[in-house]
Parts: structure tokens; sequence; C-alpha cells
């Protein structure tokens, strides 16, 4: 029985749920150090002076070390599309430009003492005038990087030629927010870095990295330590949570190697939780202009979409993600006419990364409010303006006006699905009698429908898979896992294509050693990457064994099968001689002195397109505002799924977090860029309390783009849920003439709107 679609129960899970896993924090060192940041308190500041004398008196204190002592220079961001003038240094000299931004480095025998001792480093600061707002970034008159002239990162031009709009009967504008997030993973950042001796003699780095990438952290330590890929080595453990933030470069990860190369003596690092708010990079942190245009029938003519994105004090990947949401600015329709245009910005904030769907929701938020205010001005339910502009089955594949190759879609068959999944007409015969009776609380129906690109760059992936002389497999996979699911989903592709027993297979990544190559983990491309170089390293290990079989059987390859039901070999025709894959990489070992061993880079020819359908259901608080979620549903299509059980954790793990970014989750800074919501005392981190049951249903329409038939799911409920929620708050309250709610739909916000319009 084929293992492609079982409900199979995650082998990761015993160990993580009762032991324990093993963290960065976890791996045993002898004689370590311990590293602690110290941090800017300020904005937006010149340095004038810095003092550690009384810091260095602290019992235990090893070093304390700055920019200059570890001989960091400032450098230009990594992107040559950035404007290379707004350099950075990993720990800052002159100036700093946000809160949390690491100026020093404490070195200690314990935490407590490196805790103790930043706290009495003396900084001098000279304060500047601090650049929060983005529209006030956009204008220039405030430079944050003097020498680069400009605050502006990156820029997309619009490309329309004339006026877009001539000839629609009706056209709705709208500006508004969506608000910056903080990642929040379980497990905050660390590293610990030990240096040793290579083969060849020469020095060699190895960190273990709370990280997503391995061969990308890598590869970055490789530059900042001046040294090529045989002397460091990366080891990723269990990680907690990555959400596209934990990209293991950080300045600290690269301080606390050279810090340990000072030394000569292994240092840790582990990040606090009020670090992390103000360390680890943030997401959205975008303002959206849509203007859209059509006819009283329904049609979508043209859609205009700005988007101003939050790229904080330095560039990094969250600043170019505009160039996600161009590409997917028209999200499952069929609009003919498209202007877009995108500009990121310098701000004194902490600078933005990629989280959960990366640019994908953004542009989604813009598309479905979009249409939502387009239905709410020709009079029209807003489900069906949605499938009147689908794009058709039969359009598959296609390319969209802004550039997004597609490879398959059924979009009106998810609305379809959610629509049998529950009774429309009674849901809006119940929000008509709320709205009569004034002690009820109202009722709101939230639609969006979604498609995102999944691995946006089409990068590629290594897999390989040795069969022991035991009859056991280990698989080896580029790809990181941080809580998917690779370990048995990889497990299931391998026993699917070599009938070895699932419980006989070891799925490892995470040491760069090991692994000789990958591209880790993010933009939903573990299993469409990863598990297709696994199916083919697979597919290939059995004509390997075939031929190794012929030999043993003195017979012709082409008459050797492999028996999947016992994962052996016979000559066709001769079922009683039959050889095990145990006896077969036996036979290998003796006769090679090598392992059975197979390895694919598999580069797949286009990114993949998933999609879906989501309804919002919640209730309003007429008296003070209050969202209460009570239903979602969802239609998730992520083409053929390998086991549902994992597809339904990461569809309910998406949804969560797009439903409350909607409704509470925010990072705030005051207009002298404070933050203040640096800990989860203040920020409003939701919870399995604040949400509702998930009511999630199947559907799979598979892609030509890889082996399996697999697109991407990490990130598809993130993309559809947060404006499924706003569009159902915007739709409760709807008869009082409101059509726009910004996010997060906090009681205060919702109850400012009911009473504006009341």
């Amino acid at each position: 029985m084929s293992m492609i679609g079982t409900r199979v129960v995650r082998k990761e899970d015993p160990d993580l749920l009762t032991v324990g896993g093993m963290y960065v924090d976890d791996i045993a060192a002898e004689n370590v150090a311990h590293a602690t940041f110290v941090r800017s308190q300020m904005a937006h500041a010149d340095i004038a002076g810095f003092d550690t004398s009384e810091a260095l008196d602290v019992d235990g204190v090893i070093a304390i070390y700055t920019a200059a002592d570890l001989g960091l220079k400032a450098a230009p961001p990594d992107m040559p599309m950035f404007n290379q003038a707004m350099t950075r240094t990993d720990l800052a000299t002159d100036r700093v430009r946000y809160v949390g931004e690491p100026i020093a480095v404490v070195i200690s025998e314990t935490r407590e003492a490196g805790a103790d001792a930043a706290e009495l480093v003396f900084v001098d600061y000279e304060p500047l005038e601090a650049l929060v707002s983005m529209e006030a970034a956009a204008t220039d008159e405030l430079v944050i990087h003097g020498e680069a002239g400009t605050n502006t990162i990156f820029k997309i031009p619009s490309d329309a030629e004339g006026d877009i709009f001539e000839g629609c009967e009706v056209v709705v504008e709208q500006t508004f927010c969506n608000h910056r997030q903080a990642p929040c993973p379980i497990e905050p950042r660390a590293s610990l870095s030990v240096w040793g001796t290579a083969d060849d003699g020469q020095p060699k780095l190895t960190q273990w990295s709370c990280t997503q990438f391995p061969h990308g952290t890598r590869d970055i330590l490789m530059k900042t330590m001046g040294v090529d890929a045989d002397h460091v080595r990366v080891i990723t453990p269990d990680v907690g949570g990555g959400f596209g933030a934990k990209t293991g470069g950080y300045p600290e990860d690269i301080v606390v190697a050279l810090a340990a190369r000072k030394l000569d003596r292994p240092v840790r690092w582990v990040e606090t939780r009020s670090e992390s708010m103000v360390g680890l990079s943030h997401g959205r942190g975008w303002i959206n202009t849509v203007k859209i245009g059509g006819s009283r029938d329904g049609d979508v003519e043209a859609y205009k979409f700005h988007m101003l994105a939050d790229g904080g004090a330095y560039p990094q990947v969250g600043a170019l993600l505009p160039m996600f949401g161009r590409i997917m600015a028209t999200g499952n329709y069929d609009i003919p006419r498209v202007d877009f245009s995108a500009q990121s910005v310098i701000t004194n904030t902490v600078p933005m990364g990629a989280y959960r769907g990366a640019g994908r929701p953004e542009a989604a938020l813009g598309i479905e409010r979009a249409m939502e205010l387009f239905a709410a001005e020709i009079g029209m339910d807003p489900a069906e303006v949605r499938r009147k502009n689908f794009f058709a089955n039969d359009q598959f594949p296609l390319e969209t006006p802004t550039g997004a190759s597609m490879d398959t879609g059924d979009y009106g068959g998810a609305l379809d699905k959610v629509l049998a999944a529950i009774d429309y007409d009674e849901l809006r015969a119940e929000q008509a009698r709320r709205r009569e009776d004034p002690s009820a609380l109202l009722l709101g129906l939230g639609w969006a429908a979604y498609v995102e690109i999944a691995n946006p760059v089409t990068s590629g992936e290594f897999g390989s898979i040795e069969v022991r002389p035991d009859g056991s497999a280990l698989v080896l996979t580029g790809s990181s896992a941080h809580g998917q699911g690779h370990h048995t989903a990889f497990a299931q592709l391998a026993a699917d294509i070599t009938g070895i027993p699932f419980e006989m297979i070891e799925v490892r990544h995470g040491d760069t050693d090991e692994v000789v190559r990958g591209g880790g983990t993010g933009g939903s491309k573990s299993l469409q990457t990863g598990g297709a170089a696994v199916w083919e390293a697979s597919e290939g290990l059995v004509e390997r064994a075939k031929e190794v079989a012929a030999t043993m059987f003195e017979a012709n390859p082409a008459d050797i099968v492999l028996d999947i039901a016992t994962g052996s070999f016979g000559v066709v025709g001769t079922p009683a001689n039959m050889a095990s894959w145990a006896a077969v990489a036996s036979h290998v070992q003796e006769a090679d002195n090598a392992p059975l061993l197979h390895e694919v880079d598999f580069q797949p020819p286009g990114a993949t397109f998933p999609f879906g359908m989501q309804l919002s259901i919640v209730e309003v608080d007429r008296e003070t505002g209050k969202v209460t979620p009570i239903d979602h549903i969802t239609c998730d299509d992520a083409g053929t799924m390998v086991n549902p059980l994992i597809v339904e954790g990461q569809v309910h793990g998406g949804v969560a977090s797009g439903v409350l970014h909607a409704l509470m989750e925010e990072f705030v800074y005051d207009d002298d860029g404070n933050p203040q919501t640096g800990n989860f005392t203040d920020y409003a981190l939701g919870s399995a309390a604040e949400l509702p049951m998930f009511n999630r249903i199947p559907q799979e329409t598979p892609t030509d783009r890889n082996p399996i038939g697999a697109k991407g799911i990490g990130e598809s409920g993130t993309i559809g849920s947060t404006p499924a929620v706003q569009n159902a708050v915007v739709d409760a309250l709807s008869h009082l003439g409101v059509r726009h709610v910004d996010i997060p739909v906090t009681p205060e916000r919702v109850w400012r709107a009911i009473r504006a319009a009341t």
C-alpha cells in the first residue's frame, strides 16, 4: 500500500513531547564562556563615549569587545539592488540607529556575570531625531544614512501606460496599514562557537546555530571569518520555530564566532525574550494603497497597488519583499489591467526580514480588501464577485500581468467546497436578525481567496539515501526542519519508492560536514524541493540496486524487479529467488567496500502556486467593540498531500498566525523610536484561547513541477486568514456605513469605528 496520502503520526514527536529536544543551549561544551550583548537604548544617536571600566571589575568578566577589538568594519548590504551606501558594522561604532542594536559584547564565566556587567557599561549618547513613520521617511526630509542621501532602500516604479481606469463604471480607492509583527519563535536565537583544528592543521570553526539555513549560515561565517568551507562546520540541532526570521547570519552569530577565536575558548550566546523582541528581524510593516475599478455587473477591469514598506534601520531581505508582492498582486483574479509600484524605506526601528508568507500575505491583504470594497460599492455578494473574476481552470498554466507563472488551479472548486460546508443563506439571515436586535452581538462573514508563490526564487535542494547492510536506510537532506515534519514525510517518500519499512528509515539534516550542500527551509519549499530530491534519489537507488541484484542473479538488469510489498529484488517470473535490500547492500559493501548510496540535486522548473478559500465568521460586541471569531472554514489546496495529518497541522498553525495578526499582535513604537511592546507582557501574543475551531476542507490539484505533485503549505493558512478576519469585521459593521477598519481590529479601534458611524 502506498504511503502517499497516509495520515502517519510524526515520528519526531514522541521525543519532543517526552524527554524534550536537543537545542543549542543543551549542547555541552567544556570551559565555555558566555556572551552578553550591550545594546543601544536610543533609537538614533551618535556615540560620544564608551566606558567599560566598572563593568570589567565585575567578578567573572573575562573581556568586553567592541567592533575595533574584533576587527569589524562597515559593510554594504549583501543584496546589490539595495542602496550600497547604507552600510552597517556588526557592532555599532559611531552611531546607533535603533533600540536594541548591538554595540559591544561582554564575555564572562557565567551568564549572570555577563548580565550584571552589561548593565554597567556606560555609553555616552548624543541623541538625534528619530524617524519612525514610513510616510515621513519617504520624504527624505530627515535622512538616517547620511552617505546614502536618501531613505529609499529599494524601489519598483510603475510601468503603467495611461489611465488604466478609463472606461470603468466604478472605481474605489483605500489606503490602509499592514502593521509590524515580531516573529516570536518559542525558542529564541542561540549560537555556540568552538574553534578546533582541521585535518590539514588549520583552525576550524564548529558553530551550533539555531537557524533555518545551515549552509547559508556556514557561507556567511566563511566570509566573515576569512576561511573556506572546509574550515567551517555548522550544526543545527532541534530548532524551536523559525517562521522566516532565523537566518543564522545576524551580527550576534558573527561576533560570538570572532570572540571564541580571539579567546581560543568556546563561547555561547543564548538570547533572552526581551532581546529577541528587538533583535530578531520583524515582519510585515507596510502601508498599502489600493485602487480597483470595473463594471456594475461585477467584472474587475483594473487594479492599482502601491506598497510602502518599512525596511527598518538597515537593509535586509524584508526591504526586497515588494518583489513578491508585485508577482502576487492580482491574487486569484483575471484582471486585464494592472499598475504596481513599491518603495522600501529606512526607519529607526528593528530591521525587517521575512515572516511567514513574506510578501505574499501583504499582496493578498491588498487585493482581498480591494475586492471587498468593490463588492460593497456595487452591492454584489462578495463571494460571487470573487467567483466572477477567478481564473478559470482551463486557463492554466498561465502567466499573470505581473509575471506569476502559475501551474494549476481550481479556485471555483475551493469556493464551492466552503459554501457546501455551511448554510450561507441562513448565516446571512441570522446576520440580518441580529442587526435588528440592539441587544444581540453583530455577525460578520469575511471571505478571502488566496494564491501564493511557493519556492519563489526556484531554488533546488540536495537529497541522498543510503541502505545499510542491515536493510535500514539513511536519508540526508539539505532542507532543515524546525517543526514541519521532515523526518516523517521524507521517510514516507523513501518508503513508498523502496519498500523499506517506514520505521527503518532515518532522516538527518543540519550538519554541513555530513550533508554536503543544501538550501535550508523557507518559502514553503521543503516538500516540493527537498522531498522531490529524496524521491528522485530513492528512484535512482532502486535502479542502482537492480544493477547489483542482476550481478547477484547473473541476470539482465532489465529483468530485475522490486517487490515494494516485501522490499526485495528478483528476476521477473521467478518469485522464489529474491534478494532483500540488506543482501544487496551487503553485496555492494563486500564487493566495492562502499555503501549502497544515491544522491540527487533536484532543480525544479519553476515555483508552485498553492491556493485556497477562507471564510471567517466573527461576532462583534457593539457596546465594547470586542471581536470574537466563532468559526473559520478553510479549503487549502497544496497539490498532492503526502501526509494529510501534517498538512492539517501546518494549516492550523498558519491560520492561527494570520487570525491573531488581524486581531491583536502588533509591535508598536512611540514617536521617539522606543518599543512599547518589547516583551510578552505588552505584546499581545495570542493563544488557543483566542481562536475558534478550524474547519479544514481538503482539496488536491497536483502540480507538474515536481515528481510528487506537491505544492507548499507552511505559509498558506497565514495568507488567507488575515484578510478573511478583517473582511468579517467590516462586514459586521457594513450596515452602519463602515467600509474599512484597520488591523489589528482591537476593541478600541472597532468601538471607535462604530461610534463614528452612529
